[in-house]
């Protein structure tokens, strides 16, 4: 980013939740300075001990400072060291270390609490560099309030967010205009394959579509649904969809039960996608939907070996401490949403009877395994079915680690609502799951689809609207 000659560089003063966040912060800040004050490299220090991801990326932030500062003389220290790395070629600013005493406390803030001694070294820069825009940058939002209250600007850390407005958020689904077909299909051909319907249209609006979006039109007496297969500049070739709200075309006695649950069910269903993401509010029907693809296609069709199904254990209220037991059987109080699920698909089949429905739930249970995201690095699946809940909870740095694991033949299916985030230092911008709806939509073997309508009762869709 080009700035006039006049301008002199920010000087942007980092808290230590921003370098836990996001080790890479520190080269994040374009030809602008970053200035660390000693209390922050202190806190670094007392949080780089254990396994968690917290204590990884405080080790990555003093592995990135010691490689900065090897680089410098000594004298330069105190001057300044360029944040420029190797091969980098964009503009970058200069590091400054906090050398020397000098941090004015206000009385009325605790002098031994390491926020308030940041807050000081920010009000000493501040009336040092009176010609300098000087900015505390904290994920902390109690310490941006009080950097206010005290005369010094403050910013959240917002370069890790994908979108400012979640509500541009790729949703899967586009609604045809009502003149589509009279604009767009003047030289249409139309074919079939395998009992599906494809047309090759042609104009203006197909130039904005995605691979696997899905396009519909309501509006007429029998509705069009249909997915984008193929699209070159403004030609794209739609396939109709298959119809899973029919009885016939039941997914393990389960049939989709508006629009975008019989979106969901075909790319469920389609073993050549393997990433699959769910978003929608509690109700919609997403861990339903997956679970019931994922027994239609590992016991009927045995296109995978078994489901495994992981989610992240943040607790809504507080936590019960240390769980006795196997790595399942700590999981289990977290997997209340997959046992309410097979409640329903196991009475799904009203033939079969108590003795036949307990067989089922037998067989089932045999081929679905519960696994903690603790134990994920390092493996690898083969041929499985992986469901990833509450993905909502996930930084985008987890959400690579779990994804990368999946080997030949492996469909990974994520999970979330992201207007319910329990993670501190996630925001609906910044959550793994919404990074990798954008950076995975149209891609030729993913798919996408935001649910819509609760299908619960009338009063948790009521609850949800006004609550």
């Amino acid at each position: 980013m080009a700035r006039k000659s006049a301008e002199l560089p920010k000087l942007f003063v980092l808290d230590t939740n921003v370098l836990l966040h996001d080790p890479t912060s520190l080269f994040q800040f374009e030809e602008h300075d970053v200035y660390l004050p000693m209390v922050t490299v202190e806190e670094l220090d007392n949080n780089k001990k254990g396994v968690t991801e917290v204590a990884r990326n405080a080790r990555q932030v003093s592995r990135f400072l010691d490689e900065i500062i090897s680089r410098a003389k000594k004298s330069d220290i105190s001057g300044g060291i360029p944040l420029a790395r190797e091969h980098d070629k964009t503009p970058s600013g200069t590091l400054f270390l906090q050398t020397l005493n000098g941090s004015a406390i206000p009385n009325s803030l605790a002098g031994d609490k390491a926020d308030n001694q940041i807050l000081g070294v920010a009000l000493e820069l501040k009336r040092a560099h009176t010609t300098r825009a000087v900015i505390l940058v904290s994920k902390d939002i109690n310490m941006r309030i009080k950097a206010r209250a005290l005369g010094v600007d403050a910013e959240d850390y917002f370069n890790d967010k994908v979108l400012e407005d979640t509500d541009l958020l790729y949703t899967g689904t586009r609604e045809l205009p009502s003149d589509f077909w009279e604009s767009h299909g003047k030289d249409m051909q139309s074919w079939q394959e395998h009992g599906r319907t494809l047309y090759r249209v042609k104009g203006p609006l197909v130039s904005g579509f995605l691979l696997n979006e899905f396009v519909y039109q309501d509006h007429d007496s029998k509705p069009f649904y249909a997915v984008v297969k193929e699209r070159d500049g403004q030609t794209a070739v739609l396939q109709t969809i298959r119809d899973y709200a029919s009885h016939r075309n039941n997914t393990w006695g389960i049939v989709a039960a508006n629009r975008e649950q019989n979106f969901a069910l075909n790319l469920l269903m389609d073993s050549d996608l393997d990433f699959i993401t769910l978003l929608g509010q509690a109700g919609t029907g997403k861990t339903l939907l997956t679970l019931a693809a994922g027994l239609m296609q590992t016991l009927e069709h045995k296109t995978y070996s078994e489901i495994i199904m992981t989610r992240v254990t943040v607790p809504v209220g507080e936590d019960i401490g240390f769980l006795p037991g196997t790595e399942e059987e700590k999981m289990t109080p977290w997997m209340g949403a997959l046992e309410d699920n097979l409640d329903v698909l196991n009475k799904s089949d009203d033939e079969a009877g108590d003795w036949g429905r307990a067989a089922t739930r037998d067989l089932i249970r045999s081929r679905i395994k519960i696994k903690s995201l603790n134990f994920m690095r390092g493996r690898t699946f083969l041929n499985k079915y992986l469901i990833i809940d509450e993905a909502q909870n996930l930084t985008p740095k987890q959400m690579k680690t779990l994804i990368t694991r999946a080997g030949p033949g492996t469909k990974v299916v994520c999970l979330g609502n992201i207007a319910q985030i329990d993670t501190p230092y996630l925001t609906e911008g910044s959550s793994g799951l919404t990074y990798v709806v954008d950076r995975f939509k149209g891609w030729r073997h993913s798919g996408h689809v935001t649910l819509q309508r609760g299908e619960r009762s009338r009063l948790a869709d009521y609850a949800a609207e006004v609550l």
